[in-house]
């Protein structure tokens, strides 16, 4: 593979002393050798610098927000051919690059979406587990790994926006080619260091396909919802820039598509009933996500 395009891995960080060792060092053992890690610090003020440095090079300072931090590490820092950004939260299946760069080489894809884990032993995060799982691939989610050039041609992060920004960002993409869902087995005998720890989170083997498992495991339903508020407020100029009647945006913000659709499309309605217990509690999570949205619309108007 000495031949094989250099990926750039762009990890934005802010306090994240507790998480970057662990997302750095996935991204160390991946089982693809040409990769380049780029984090991008918003000005921290515990050790997560200092941690960084012990894996790669490439640590910068940017802020205000991620969607900066994310445009200067993947635009103005990386050499990859492809680019691909995570949170510091978050940890790498070992195959998983090497899945993403065979698929990009062989499809015709411009991005891909990536399934993601929710790791954590609690009620709630076996909750968001659950969820997360039906919006792998749809208008919910936010592609990953991209082509560079597509990326900047498109002109990265939309700056202006925090929190709906990955789902600006895919609707610029798809402007210019297709974005597919990774869906690349995992090789279940690789050596890698994390397994354990992915398993003290409740996730057990057989570990599933190639992913990303993000470590929610201290949930907290107040810090949820209060960064559900934050995101809320730049919903509004999001669907003012492509239009209520878009047909992405009917479903991320449509009753039917977001509290039903979702979870029943492609036979997803079968692994909704086997698992009556978590269900009631996702829906239960949906409904103050639901109440969150619309009080601040109705703030708004005042």
């Amino acid at each position: 593979m000495n031949d094989s395009p250099l990926v750039s891995v762009v990890v934005t960080t802010k306090n994240e002393e507790k998480n970057i060792a662990n997302c750095l060092q996935s991204i160390k053992e991946q089982t693809y050798p040409h990769i380049e890690i780029i984090v991008v610090d918003n000005h921290s003020t515990d050790k997560t610098e200092e941690i960084a440095r012990k894996y790669t090079p490439y640590v910068y300072l940017k802020g205000p927000e991620r969607s900066a931090q994310r445009n200067y590490g993947m635009i103005e820092k990386a050499h990859g051919k492809y680019v691909m950004y995570i949170d510091a939260d978050m940890i790498l299946s070992p195959s998983l690059i090497e899945a993403c760069v065979w698929w990009m080489e062989t499809k015709n894809a411009v991005a891909l979406h990536i399934p993601e884990i929710v790791l954590g032993t609690s009620y709630w995060s076996r909750v968001r587990r659950f969820e997360r799982r039906f919006y792998d691939g749809t208008v919910i989610d936010g592609a990953r790994f991209f082509r560079k050039d597509i990326f900047q041609k498109v002109g990265g992060f939309d700056e202006n926006f925090s929190g709906p920004e990955d789902w600006d960002l895919d609707k610029k993409i798809k402007e210019q080619g297709p974005i597919d869902l990774l869906q690349s087995q995992e090789n279940f005998l690789i050596n890698f260091s994390l397994w354990g720890f992915i398993q003290e989170k409740g996730v057990s083997p057989p570990f599933p396909l190639c992913c990303i498992y993000h470590n929610e495991s201290e949930f907290s339903l107040q810090t949820y919802l209060k960064k559900k508020t934050y995101y809320t407020q730049n919903f509004a100029p999001y669907i003012q820039k492509w239009g209520k009647n878009d047909p992405d945006l009917k479903k991320q913000f449509g009753l039917w598509y977001r509290y039903v659709g979702v979870f029943i499309e492609k036979g997803k309605w079968k692994y909704l009933l086997s698992h009556p217990f978590l269900a009631i509690g996702m829906y239960f999570l949906r409904f103050l996500v639901g109440i969150v949205f619309v009080t601040r619309k109705k703030n708004k108007k005042r």
